[in-house]
């Protein structure tokens, strides 16, 4: 597997210092992404301009921003006129140890332990690694890597197909290892991730916290994601839910929003959202969008759970039943917003919901984008495109 780089030439400078120097000043401004079992592409910009007078403080999180937009306000440089074929081109390459289905994150002027500092962009694998490279290709091997797997201890990542429903647990092949996209803490130098692991039978999601600067884990992680809420649905057991580390797949992208990391999951079973507090770990609210019924992912395709500026959450839920508006607990194919403890306050169901849920045209198949304000007697939209079709 490789990761393609590709640079914008410089703007020509007549004050402009060394290739080395100038290229010390790139800053990431978009990523484009192929099909996610190939390759991943970035393109990045050289910039003539001193990096902190474009204010961009790196691509931190899923479509860079928590509404999801993937905006960039302080774009400076890039524009209609100079971003053409003719000067955008793979510079360099670097070789990981699987597929790609995480976005890769960007973060400039990183004190990386032992060499300086660095403009890093961060890859994260499903072989259960994570890469932090120098985006400027100034270093031909990464700057550091860790991996979750120990052979010797039996620590291996989790073969698709394990849970013998191959149709279910395949969706990623052939490996699970770190699937969706993190999220990282400027103020904190962390990166936060979910990884899925087996040991001698045994399997475990958990929640990383990675120092930016080594790789080291942080905040007394990792810690094994688990947990369960009342229900009678499928796999219910004296009246629980409980949390599948097996057969629930952690595909949407993590949120960090005023201290808590929030993690979707849609699996055979159910779908869920939990939260956790980014500075000890310990989990604080978790929600079950089936819990008398089955199925009704939270995935959106990759998409990372969004948030507004008053701290309510919006995602959107796949196909299941519906009953909400019965006074149920059951949300399949509903966009949901939700407080910081995941109490669900409002939520919108389409009118052929049931047509939905019984022929795979589920609304979450997409993630939840909150548009900036617009004109009109209503500012604040939020906009999401799940599957169609006759």
């Amino acid at each position: 597997m490789f990761i393609l780089i590709a640079l914008m030439q410089p703007i020509p400078n007549p004050g402009q210092t060394s290739d080395r120097h100038e290229r010390a000043r790139a800053r990431l401004h978009r990523f484009a992404l192929s099909l996610p079992c190939l390759v991943t592409a970035f393109l990045m910009c050289l910039s003539s301009q001193p990096a902190a007078a474009q204010g961009f403080d790196g691509v931190l999180t899923w479509h860079n921003d928590v509404a999801r937009t993937g905006q960039n306000l302080n774009e400076t440089v890039l524009t209609p006129q100079n971003v053409k074929a003719a000067k955008f081109g793979k510079v360099f390459s670097f070789s990981v140890d699987g597929q790609i289905y995480a976005q890769p994150l960007y973060v400039p002027n990183v004190t990386i332990s032992g060499q300086g500092i660095h403009n890093v962009v961060y890859v994260a694998t499903e072989n259960d690694s994570v890469y932090a490279f120098d985006a400027d290709g100034l270093s031909p091997a990464p700057l550091w890597q860790v991996s979750f797997i120990n052979a010797a201890q039996g620590t291996t990542t989790v073969p698709c197909g394990t849970d013998g429903n191959s149709s279910i647990s395949c969706n990623v092949f052939p490996f699970y290892g770190v699937t969706s996209t993190p999220v990282i803490d400027p103020n904190s130098n962390t990166m936060y991730l979910v990884a899925r692991t087996a040991q001698n039978g045994t399997y475990f999601q958990s929640l990383h916290a990675l120092d930016l600067t080594s790789g080291a884990e942080k905040f007394g992680g990792p810690v094994v994601i688990q947990g369960s809420v009342p229900g009678t649905g499928a796999g219910s057991v004296g009246g629980l839910i409980a949390f599948d580390p097996l057969a629930d797949i952690q595909r949407a992208a993590l949120l960090l929003l005023n201290g808590t990391v929030y993690i979707g999951w849609a699996g055979a079973a159910h779908g869920w959202i939990m939260a956790y507090n980014a500075t000890t770990l310990t989990q604080t609210a978790i929600f079950n969008t089936t819990p008398n019924a089955v199925i009704g992912g939270v995935w959106g395709s990759g998409a990372g759970l969004a948030a507004d500026s008053s701290g309510n959450l919006y995602a959107s839920v796949g196909d299941a039943a519906f009953d909400a508006s019965t006074g149920g607990s059951d949300f399949g194919d509903t966009v949901m917003r939700m407080n910081s403890s995941l109490a669900v306050e409002d939520y919108f169901a389409p009118m052929d919901q049931g047509c939905r849920a019984a022929n795979d045209i589920d609304l979450g198949s997409a993630g939840v984008m909150l548009l900036p304000p617009q004109a009109g007697a209503n500012p604040n939209e939020q906009l999401i495109a799940g599957k169609g079709g006759n």
